[in-house]
């Protein structure tokens, strides 16, 4: 006769119980940075805009002034409007936010980021482009909003002329 003393375990018993370890120890730590990232407000009314200018009132409430501390890296010729490469960096300290301003396009703002405190201060994306138009970088530094502008010309069909 065999004595059976319990489950012995096995690899998922031991498995599931590392997992649970494994959460419960998560929930000590501190998310703050996720949570102060879900507060900020969403600024709906500023996409919505089609002026480029009121699109940055509504946004910052002020104008910005042009800058060479802010590069703005676009295409001079995009074949095709639905993918435009475009980056933003700057040498300015504290930065608090950068935004893409497309002017021919249906609404303004294109693009807006928020820079956390102690981060490299640079965005790319791919922006979609309804036709040749100013693409303006707004880098929001020290209370400040500095600027950059750009033509950049859609060919149609990506003939590239």
């Amino acid at each position: 006769m065999t004595a059976h003393t319990g489950p012995h375990p096995t690899r998922r018993l031991i498995l599931q119980g590392a997992a649970s370890v494994a959460l419960i120890g998560l929930g000590n730590l501190p998310f703050a940075p996720a949570r102060a990232a879900a507060n900020d407000k969403y600024p709906e009314e500023a996409f919505k805009l089609k002026n480029e200018a009121d699109a940055i009132k509504a946004l910052y409430g002020k104008t910005a002034e042009p800058s060479d501390k802010v590069r703005l890296d676009a295409p001079e010729i995009a074949e095709n409007g639905g993918v435009v490469p475009i980056s933003v960096t700057t040498t300015l300290d504290k930065v608090t936010s950068i935004s893409l301003f497309v002017a021919e396009n249906p609404n303004a703002l294109a693009a807006s980021y928020k820079i956390p405190e102690g981060t490299m201060p640079a965005v790319a994306n791919r922006l979609k482009m309804a036709k040749t138009s100013n693409v303006t970088a707004i880098v929001e530094a020290d209370g400040k909003l500095y600027s950059a502008t750009k033509e950049v010309k859609v060919t149609v069909g990506g003939c590239g002329g």
